[in-house]
């Protein structure tokens, strides 16, 4: 009786800690998945800036929209609006000042360094693609004239 008792309470225990390894390990799997797209999303970006442009005036569109409603609202006066209008736009226009292969690099090493164990499909993409993505970024930096150390890219 006691046995089959202990064997209930173990069998309980190593469930609950397989379905913790589980979800920890989907958990992974998933932020890998999100944090490779948004490098793959930069790389896009310093391919074609058109599509970059596109989504920094979406999100300054978005931005311009809830402030409005706010002033609308009477929460912000038109002094207020205007400053944080002028902020949105300078936001927006340093965001494209930015380079894409840089955040590319950041979000494919992110991939490698802190979403592995386990090497999941992601993992092995990214980590194919961060060479490619830090040689474009030090041609970017080279043409710029801009000067560099190797280890300051990493």
């Amino acid at each position: 009786m006691a046995s089959s008792r202990v064997k209930a309470v173990l069998g309980a225990i190593l469930a609950c800690g397989l379905c913790v390894y589980a979800v920890a390990y989907a958990d992974l799997w998933l932020r890998a998945r999100s944090a490779y797209l948004e490098g793959e999303k930069h790389l896009e970006w310093a391919r074609r800036p058109e599509l970059k442009a596109a989504a920094l005036d979406r999100l300054l569109a978005e931005k311009e929209g809830r402030l409005r409603a706010e002033f609308s609202a009477g929460r912000i006066d038109e002094a207020e609006l205007k400053q944080r209008l002028e902020l949105a736009r300078f936001e927006r226009d340093e965001a494209f000042r930015e380079s894409s292969l840089k955040y590319a690099c950041v979000w494919f090493r992110t991939v490698g360094e802190l979403f592995s164990p386990p090497e999941s499909r992601w993992v092995v993409l990214a980590r194919a693609k961060l060479p490619l993505a830090k040689g474009l970024w030090k041609r970017e930096l080279e043409a710029k004239k801009i000067p560099y150390q190797d280890y300051m890219l990493e």
